[in-house]
């Protein structure tokens, strides 16, 4: 979230500042952070399966 945040400021100082390449590289950069978020939260939806250890199952014989 950070990041998307550093990229909105950028964003607001480039068009502050005229630079108007710099704004699409910045706007790129910002939906790629957001979507990279998006993957994580959806990943992270769900429980996660544990499974508990098994003691060795003894040789017969």
């Amino acid at each position: 979230m950070e990041i998307c945040d550093n990229l909105l400021d950028r964003i607001t100082e480039a068009e502050r500042e005229g630079w108007l390449d710099e704004i699409e590289g910045l706007r790129v950069s910002l939906t790629g952070a957001e979507s990279k978020i998006a993957q994580i939260d959806s990943a992270a939806a769900g429980p996660v399966p544990l499974e508990l250890p098994r003691p060795p199952q003894r040789r017969r014989g």
